[in-house]
């Protein structure tokens, strides 16, 4: 299965978003809650609808830059956002970007790529965060029945996976995820290794 720009682009305009839940996760707008640097550097790899990049713009973040591959996802957003910055939303694959930043948010984009692309993944990540950055968000620590996307997965594998580029502060169950992933995600706080 090919999942690039033509197959999410697909799903948008079908309105094919089951893994949509149509507000920002619990577990990760607690986190920059806590962060009171309004102008550091955010990115939202895969955001679709991006509930948490409105979440942190409307909370006084003037950084935050969203990517996806789905034009259709961004434009709903730019609806929905009129004052968020039209140059902060990157209609572009997150794999081809030069930039660096102090935070990304990782929210149903590592489980929406093949299993063979997640060592790509985790270096390219290493590759866009500062020095000092981190890489928090959410990921699924289930397997899922059917073929995907989503790809589950679980802490072994995670830990495995990243620890060589990664310092791993926070790997656990989240303690507040939704309902209906309750026990089944994992909250990450990862440290880039210099």
């Amino acid at each position: 299965m090919e999942l690039g720009t033509e197959y999410w682009e697909n799903r948008w305009q079908k309105e094919e978003t089951g893994w949509d839940i149509g507000y920002p996760s619990t577990p990760i707008s607690s986190y920059f809650d806590q962060v009171s640097n309004k102008e550091t550097r955010i990115l939202i790899p895969g955001c679709g609808n991006g509930w948490e990049g409105e979440y942190l713009h409307n909370a006084g973040f003037t950084n935050v830059f969203l990517i996806d591959l789905s034009e259709t996802a961004l434009n709903k957003f730019a609806a929905r956002n009129p004052t968020f910055p039209k140059d902060h939303l990157l209609v572009r694959n997150f794999f081809d970007l030069n930039e660096t930043f102090d935070f990304v948010v990782e929210q149903t984009f590592f489980c929406a790529i093949p299993i063979m692309q997640r060592a790509a993944y985790v270096k390219k990540m290493h590759e866009v965060l500062s020095d000092n950055g981190r890489l928090v968000g959410l990921l699924f620590d289930t397997a899922f029945d059917k073929q995907g996307p989503p790809f589950g997965g679980n802490r072994a594998e995670y830990v495995n996976l990243f620890e060589q580029h990664f310092h791993i502060q926070t790997m656990e169950t989240a303690k507040n995820s939704i309902e209906p992933r309750a026990g089944r995600e994992l909250f990450i706080n990862l440290k880039p290794k210099i």
